[in-house]
């Protein structure tokens, strides 16, 4: 109860660090080795990229991702692209009305034209 006690005194700007500490004490993270600590910092700098829309080349996520992960990037593409396939071919109804819709367009601003010479 003491603890509890103490931990009342406390500011309330030191919440957060004593969250902290009882998060580390709770479960506390394993070191990393220094490749792994470099693969870290390489797929952080990839994830960078990829969130500010810049490409990254294909060899150097086969250099710093597993066999697993990159066969799995390899077919999530291959289902982007049969996506976007699909998506390209209009049906012929939508094509259709796409048209249609030019022409009525095309014909109301004609027709505005028209109208703003007579007056």
């Amino acid at each position: 109860m003491s603890e509890w006690y103490d931990n009342q005194k406390k500011p309330v700007s030191n919440f957060r660090q004593l969250l902290q500490e009882r998060i580390k004490k709770a479960k506390p993270r394993r070191t990393l080795t220094s490749e792994d600590s470099t693969r870290l910092a390489k797929l952080e700098a990839i994830a960078d990229k990829l969130k500010r829309g810049e490409n990254v080349q294909n060899r150097q996520l086969q250099t710093w991702l597993s066999e697993d992960e990159y066969a799995q990037i390899e077919a999530e593409w291959q289902e982007q692209l049969e996506l976007r396939s699909e998506l390209k071919d209009k049906p012929s109804d939508l094509k259709r009305y796409e048209e249609k819709l030019k022409q009525a367009t095309f014909n109301y601003n004609r027709a505005e034209g028209y109208s703003s010479r007579v007056t």
